[in-house]
């Protein structure tokens, strides 16, 4: 019997390791694991629809439910998850030395849509007294001039942005003041020891270990999604995804742990790894909708307040019905 011929675009991540090199193998599918960088894979899925599997923003898939036609469907699966309190930076001579110092100032941000951003305003807003519209942004490219959003946004008039000149970049002006503060998910070049840069969060790790134990979300950043035609055309694939997703991320969770080699050069790798566990929870980089329910709920709030989806979507929206729930022997 003929396999079904699947190309899968994602990243280069321990979890989905197993699926490129082939030691987990989807029922009835041969997968082409292209590994691409995120925001490559992003641009090529939202923009020309070129994979039939893709790791995806979770604020661009939402947003992409707004269409009458929506173009895919999600699986459970998070490829990314990271806490965001580190992906603050200010300018040293902007006078922010705490979080609330950020009402009134103007805040750099490479896409208004991007999940990360999602995250860090909703935190800013939800426990440090920052709200949205108390901010001005500016959007454009973080290292190299000429970004611009992958998706349309409309923010109407409440929310005070607009991008910056053509020839520059946030990394630069924020170096220089021409900004006061950037967010986003990668570091700025700007920033390192001596440079006019610094975190707002002086100890960001601590602040993010605060952040869990009082709420208990570990953000969801990026999902899988599958190509709404292929999935019309063949639902099984949803499930048999999902079931392969899991087996890959609990195969490199095993080798991860595997103390005799470290797998990473991460010194202190083991005694981190059981950290998290004691701290997290013993998956706690968990699949699936109902152990998630949380997280999903306070991120669909935070995408919608902040002019991103029509309404705000409940969590068992966002998923393959086929990929949510599973049979019992």
């Amino acid at each position: 019997m003929s396999r079904l011929q699947l190309t899968f675009a994602c990243g280069d991540y321990d979890r989905t390791r197993a699926l490129e090199e082939g030691t987990v193998r989807p029922d009835g599918i041969d997968l082409t694991y292209l590994r691409l960088p995120v925001e490559e894979t992003f641009f090529r899925m939202l923009r020309h629809r070129e994979f039939e599997v893709a790791e995806m923003s979770m604020s661009s898939y939402v947003k992409s439910l707004d269409l009458d036609d929506p173009p895919f469907v999600a699986l459970p699966v998070y490829t990314s998850r990271q806490f965001r309190h580190a992906g603050i930076f200010v300018n040293v001579d902007s006078g922010i030395e705490k979080p609330e110092d950020l009402r009134g100032k103007v805040v750099g941000t490479p896409e208004w849509q991007l999940t990360a951003n999602v995250w860090i305003r909703g935190l800013l807003a939800d426990h440090h007294g920052v709200p949205v519209d108390s901010v001005e942004y500016r959007t454009g490219g973080q290292e190299t001039p000429g970004r611009v959003e992958k998706a349309a946004v409309d923010l109407g008039e409440r929310i005070r942005i607009e991008p910056i000149p053509a020839d520059k970049t946030l990394s630069a002006m924020l170096a220089d003041g021409e900004i006061d503060a950037f967010q986003g998910p990668r570091v700025p070049s700007s920033f390192g020891p001596g440079r006019r840069v610094r975190r707002l969060f002086a100890d960001p790790v601590a602040a993010e270990k605060a952040y869990f134990a009082e709420t208990g979300i570990f953000p969801i950043m990026h999902v899988v999604v599958v190509r709404r035609d292929v999935y019309e055309q063949h639902p099984w694939v949803a499930q048999t995804l999902t079931k392969a997703l899991g087996q890959a991320k609990k195969k490199a969770m095993a080798e991860l742990y595997d103390a005799s080699a470290l797998r990473f050069m991460l010194p202190w790798l083991i005694p981190g790894l059981e950290e998290a566990r004691a701290l997290l929870g013993e998956d706690y980089w968990s699949y699936g909708l109902a152990a998630n329910r949380h997280v999903l709920e306070t991120f669909l709030r935070y995408h919608h307040d902040q002019g991103l989806s029509r309404r705000q979507y409940e969590p068992d929206e966002l998923f393959a019905p086929e990929s949510t729930e599973n049979f019992v022997i």
